[in-house]
């Protein structure tokens, strides 16, 4: 098979050396800039590349781009720290002393499909002892969802992950809403660093690790017990920030730290598709559709309301088009009498029974203003502003439902310890 290779930088003979073999790889183009090899690989002239230039140019956007388009790359390094982050990134890596034959065979290998580069795969050039490494399975991402309106999601969000936390989970709240993010609000916390940003941006240079894993994410002290937290962004016009791909490696990079990973997420699901098909430029909704795709459960909040009824069928039918296999848990918030009825519980209840899409209702959540208001002016959680309430013991009940705990009991702890204040 003919192999056509396009080369980033100007280092080395290599590519001569390639050239000299006259067998099936031929160098078609060097390129000076990665913007070059996307063009190309866009356009289909390139089957593969070689990357010799500047490996701190190379990130995730990079490597997710020429994935999109089919196209394999190897780099040539001998550095242990850059290789191992190319790996990470799905890159094929080989040392400079590797021969031209050698080279020219994985990247025919590569293209053929014959041999796919591991992620995080160690460069041979590694010498490390190998050390223990603690094995566990897994944690569950859960997403808490809505239609559009104001539907209190961010309050089940932060609530469902206090109570979770205080029932003995490791748990870690996300906010990744890319049109309204208000997880740091509710705890009280003034942070304009936003952390899911910082955690995508260290998986696109290939660097998230434990310690970008702790910088990233605050701990906040609730119920007697803390939990991490990765704030949103605080401009929406920061969105592309949160690109699909970063964001969905960032997940399975945490959820391998905690047990339970709550994830607030905005409402619209719409595709571009004039991008979808051409491109794997960043979209608006991207990071939502990354996060449900990823969720092992899905919450969907909707008003208790006759215009948050019908918005929540319609945007569950949605949800079900683009994840026919989903099967959401569905949550009436702010049920009350003075918008549903004398018998609000029974007749959201029946309505849904004979409206609803599919999915069966899991709860309803009484309105409960002086709680949430309180709550929020605090910067706290119900746990610790109001512990007897209605609204925390439901939802209190949905995460019994929805959390695998170790414990048998659900904890009940609300020490003095405030939600909005950073514990250490």
């Amino acid at each position: 098979m003919s192999v056509a290779v396009v080369v980033f930088g100007r280092v080395g003979d290599l590519p001569d050396r390639l050239e000299r073999l006259r067998g099936p790889v031929t160098i078609v183009r060097h390129c000076d800039e990665l913007t070059e090899v996307i063009a190309l690989a866009e356009t289909g002239l390139a089957d593969a590349a070689l990357l010799l230039g500047p490996a701190d140019e190379i990130d995730a956007a990079f490597a997710d781009e020429l994935a999109f388009h089919g196209v394999p790359a190897v780099a040539i390094t001998d550095d242990p720290e850059v290789a191992e982050r190319l790996t990470g990134l799905g890159l094929g890596v080989e040392p400079t002393t590797t021969g031209e034959q050698s080279v020219a065979d994985l990247l025919e290998l590569l293209v053929s499909g014959s041999h796919r580069p591991a992620r995080g795969a160690r460069h041979a050039s590694q010498t490390v002892e190998a050390t223990p490494v603690e094995v566990r399975d897994p944690g569950r991402i859960l997403a808490v969802w809505g239609p559009t309106g104001s539907t209190g999601k961010t309050v089940v969000a932060v609530n469902l992950a206090a109570e979770a936390a205080m029932a003995g989970q490791r748990v870690l709240l996300v906010d990744a809403d890319t049109y309204g993010s208000s997880v740091a609000v509710h705890l009280g916390l003034l942070d304009e660093s936003a952390g899911i940003a910082q955690l995508c941006r260290l998986s696109d240079q290939g660097m998230l690790d434990e310690s970008g894993y702790e910088r990233s994410c605050a701990v906040v002290a609730v119920g007697g017990t803390t939990l991490r937290v990765a704030t949103g962004l605080p401009r929406p016009q920061r969105w592309p920030e949160l690109r699909a791909a970063a964001l969905t490696r960032v997940l399975d990079f945490v959820r391998r730290r905690v047990d339970l990973v709550v994830v607030d997420v905005a409402s619209l699901l719409e595709r571009d598709e004039d991008l979808t098909y051409d491109t794997s430029a960043p979209q608006r909704n991207g990071a939502t559709l990354a996060v449900l795709e990823s969720a092992a459960e899905i919450i969907a909040v909707g008003a208790a309301d006759s215009v948050g009824v019908p918005r929540l069928v319609k945007a569950l039918e949605d949800l079900l088009e683009i994840l026919p296999e989903a099967e959401p848990r569905v949550v009436f918030n702010r049920v009350r009498r003075s918008s549903v009825g004398p018998s609000p519980e029974r007749a959201l209840r029946e309505t849904w029974e004979r409206f609803g899409p599919g999915p069966a209702l899991a709860a309803q959540l009484p309105s409960d203003p002086e709680a949430a208001d309180r709550a929020l002016l605090q910067g706290s959680v119900l746990a610790e502003v109001a512990p007897d309430s209605e609204l925390r013991a439901r939802i209190a009940e949905l995460v019994a439902v929805t959390v695998r705990r170790r414990t048998g009991l659900l904890g009940r702890a609300s020490g003095a310890l405030g939600a909005g204040r950073s514990a250490g």
